[in-house]
Parts: C-alpha cells; sequence; structure tokens
C-alpha cells in the first residue's frame, strides 16, 4: 500500500491537467534503464500481485450475475464467444499468408501480459509476465518477437533501442482512454467490430459524441466511472460472465439525481427505462459494427490475401431493446446447448422482464453468428481461427478447436444459429439529441412493445 501511496503523490504533484488526460510522472528518478517487468517490480510487487488476481488477468471472474453460474469463475479463458469463439487455441503467435503479411497474432495481443497463459496460482514468473507498461505508458506500443526458447512473446516494439525504451517507461500514468481503448476498441479482428458503441472516436471526442467524454464537456478518464481497488474494476455488461466487484451495477444515478428530469412524465420513465436507452439513440457512428459472424461459410477476401467468416457489418445501429435486471443466462462450453423459441442458441442472453420491479428498458446490440456443435453431445465447438484465416480450411479449423476444448479426435459437428445481446452504455448525447416521445410511442415506434411484454403500445392504448 505504501508504494501506492508514493505513487498517486507523485502524480499529484505532476501538474495540472484534465480529467482524460491523466497527470504523468517522470519515473526519472526511480530507475535508470527499463528491464522489464522486473524494473517495476522493484518498487510494486504489491500492485503487481492485485493485478494478478484481476480479471484483466486471469480472464476469469466470479459470476453472482449469471443465474446458471452455479458458483464458478468464469471469463474469456473457459467460456465461448461468437466472435473468434474462444482463446484456447488461438492464443499467441504470428499467422502469416502467403505474402507474408501478419494476419494474426493471437488473443494474447489484448491480454496484459507478455505473453505467457495465466495460471491460477501466484508465482515470480507470472509477476514477470504482466505487462504493466500497456495500460500505464504514454506512446508504448508492442509485437511478436522469438525469446532465446524460439517462443513467441511480446515485447516493446522498442526493446533494441534502451534510450527509447527508457523514455516511453519513464512516462507513467493512470489509464487514459486510449489505453483502454487500444484493446476495447479493437476486439473481435477490427475497429468496433465486437462491443459496438467503444469507438476510437472516444478517445478525443467532443461532447456532442458523448457527454461524459467530450474534450469540451466532462473530459472524464473510463477510470472515474470503472472505479475500483487493487486493479479491481467495477461494471459488467450483460453480456459478461465475470465480474471483479461483485455488487450493485453501475447506475447513472450514483451521480445523477433519480429524478434528473423538470418534466415528471419523463422522471417516471427512468423508473423502468434506462438512462441509456433514451441518450444512446444509435451505435457505431464512426465505424461500423460486425452484427452477424457465419462461420459455416468462409469469405475469401482476394486483396488482403486471407479468409474469414462472412461478416455482415453495420453503421448507425438502432438498438434492439430488452428488459434486464442486472442478471444474464451463459450457455457454457461442455453442456448441451439449449434452444430459444425463435430456434436459435443464447451464448448471452438479458434477463428480466415487465413483471420485475428491478428490471429496466435497456438497449442492446443483438448479435447474431452460426457456430459448430457435437453432433452427439450437442457442446459448442469453439474454433482454431488463426490458421483459418491463412488457409480457409473451416473443417480443420473446427477439429482442432473440439481437440483443444474436448480432447475430440474427428468428432462430428454441425452448425447452429446463436445470438449474444450486448449492453450499450457508451456514446451517450446531450438531451438536445435524446430521443423524444414519438421515437418510442406512435405509429412506426422503435420499440416492440410485443416482444417486451405489452399487448401494444401502452400510451395509444390509453389514448383510445
Amino acid at each position: 500500500m505504501k508504494h501506492a501511496i508514493i505513487l498517486l503523490a507523485v502524480l499529484a504533484v505532476a501538474g495540472p491537467s484534465r480529467a482524460g488526460d491523466a497527470p504523468v510522472s517522470t519515473h526519472q528518478e526511480y530507475f535508470e534503464h527499463y528491464e522489464g517487468t522486473a524494473t517495476c517490480l522493484g518498487c510494486h510487487q504489491e500492485e503487481a500481485e492485485s493485478f494478478f488476481h484481476s480479471q484483466h488477468y486471469q480472464w476469469l471472474g466470479e459470476t453472482p450475475d449469471l443465474v446458471n453460474g452455479g458458483g464458478r469463475r468464469l471469463g474469456k479463458l473457459n467460456t465461448m464467444n461468437d466472435f473468434c469463439t474462444s482463446p484456447g487455441a488461438n492464443w499467441i503467435g504470428n499467422v502469416t499468408n502467403s505474402d507474408g503479411t501478419v494476419l494474426a497474432q493471437g488473443c494474447s495481443k489484448c491480454h496484459a501480459g507478455l505473453g505467457k497463459r495465466p495460471e491460477l496460482v501466484l508465482s515470480r514468473e507470472q509477476l514477470e509476465n504482466i505487462d504493466c507498461l500497456i495500460c500505464h505508458a504514454s506512446g508504448y506500443r508492442r509485437d511478436l518477437y522469438q525469446d532465446a526458447a524460439g517462443e513467441p512473446v511480446w515485447k516493446p516494439i522498442l526493446w533494441r533501442n534502451q534510450p527509447g525504451l527508457d523514455s516511453v517507461a519513464k512516462r507513467i500514468s493512470l489509464p487514459k482512454r486510449e489505453f483502454c481503448l487500444r484493446c476495447h476498441a479493437g476486439a473481435g479482428g477490427g475497429q468496433n467490430y465486437k462491443r459496438g458503441d467503444l469507438e476510437y472516436a472516444l478517445a478525443t471526442c467532443d461532447r456532442d459524441y458523448d457527454v461524459h467524454m467530450g474534450a469540451d464537456g466532462q473530459d472524464m478518464a473510463c477510470t472515474e466511472c470503472h472505479t475500483g481497488a487493487d486493479h479491481r474494476v467495477r461494471g459488467r455488461g450483460a453480456d459478461l460472465s465475470g465480474t471483479d466487484v461483485p455488487g450493485p451495477r453501475l447506475a447513472c444515478a450514483e451521480c445523477h439525481d433519480e429524478a434528473p428530469h423538470a418534466e415528471p412524465v419523463l422522471d417516471a420513465h427512468v423508473r423502468r427505462v434506462a438512462c441509456e436507452t433514451c441518450h444512446i439513440p444509435t451505435f457505431a457512428r464512426t465505424d461500423a459494427t460486425d452484427m452477424n459472424r457465419d462461420w459455416s461459410t468462409p469469405q475469401r477476401h482476394e486483396e488482403a490475401n486471407k479468409y474469414s467468416a462472412t461478416i455482415t457489418l453495420a453503421k448507425d445501429v438502432v438498438p434492439v431493446y430488452a428488459w434486464w435486471n442486472g442478471q444474464s443466462r451463459l450457455q457454457p462450453l461442455g453442456e448441451p446447448v439449449r434452444v430459444e423459441k425463435d430456434g436459435t442458441v443464447g451464448i448471452m442472453l438479458p434477463q428480466g422482464s415487465r413483471k420485475e420491479r428491478g428490471a429496466r428498458i435497456y438497449p442492446f446490440k443483438l448479435h447474431r453468428g452460426r457456430l459448430p456443435v457435437l453432433s452427439d453431445e450437442r457442446w459448442l465447438v469453439p474454433i482454431a481461427v488463426e490458421e483459418f484465416f491463412a488457409d480457409g480450411d473451416i473443417d480443420r479449423a473446427v477439429r482442432e478447436g473440439g481437440h483443444e476444448a474436448y480432447g475430440r479426435e474427428d468428432a462430428d459437428y454441425e452448425w447452429v444459429d446463436v445470438k449474444r445481446y450486448m449492453g450499450i452504455y457508451h456514446g451517450v448525447r446531450p438531451v438536445e439529441h435524446a430521443l423524444q416521445c414519438l421515437d418510442c410511442h406512435g405509429e412506426g415506434g422503435r420499440l416492440d412493445w410485443a416482444a417486451l411484454g405489452y399487448g401494444g403500445d401502452p400510451v395509444l392504448k390509453r389514448l383510445k
């Protein structure tokens, strides 16, 4: 703890700055040369140990908000998504096409480690695997190189330039928006492909784009909402398995009054309608987002000399709306798939209904896809997607994924349609761009009242 206090004190005297531009400590007097994470551990052993246990490093977390969590620790490492499916067979390594161009580098590209998989038991080796600079150093960049044993590892691109590396390593700050967006905006294979509401534009936007992060507005850093201690970060989206900080979820009312409007009719909505529903009319406003990913149909990209799933992109998307009480239902690996009434498998579904007092109507990105399941066990099969990008052999990629996940050799599989509800929380518009009454109520309104449990628009019914 004493090191954390010293660091905060140093940051405090580093000079004033905007909220979204965290103060920088030169660290000039603390070390001469940066020699990897061991340099940081000299002063920050305690902080490294706390980070080791966090969800950002373990990619696992407690699951009190999953109705079928069963007390398990779940996360990226042991669940499956409908984008690049699972890190299991896709952890690290350069995949190149016939031109020698790097097509993929593995899921560890967005892990805050240097290449080793996270382990549950703390060790010096695991602590030295933490990449402190990825979240704390302005101007830091890394790439894959081979270590002495010929294994791929993440290293700073300046690792052969000691003066340059020292300069970057001494520019330490609390995480800035651009640091968080390095991974959270680029996940899923392209800019804004995955989340839909986390665009690189948020790094330097105005308040019209986002009232919280706009430089001419509050200019807030991500960590001002996603608070926490000991590297445990608050905030869990509706489609995430684990959480770092069990307890009440992030709520606008923590900063805003529970009756924030001058109009009583609008304040009455707050009890059943999430603020995001009215204040985020659309998402993917700058970069198109992935709305459907069909792995059963490989798509060849001649100019890039690569393959991908067949991906449907969309821009300026109107959300889908559903009730959410803070809990979700996951389709776990190694369990028979649960087919919904519409014939799809719900990878992650928000829970809640009109009848629940604590549920509210939230906006979601409804992502659809097509994934393999074992014909006998009916288990979802992760895909070894990395080599597939180069050769387009989806059958081999599925079988390799099945071997990695279940030890199955040449198992029969078939394809199923899947869906995932992903909460929309960022890109909050100012009041002048919020939804108006007729956007939801009236002919052609955006809400599907039947899907929400109503017999029709409740306002129109009262007027008849």
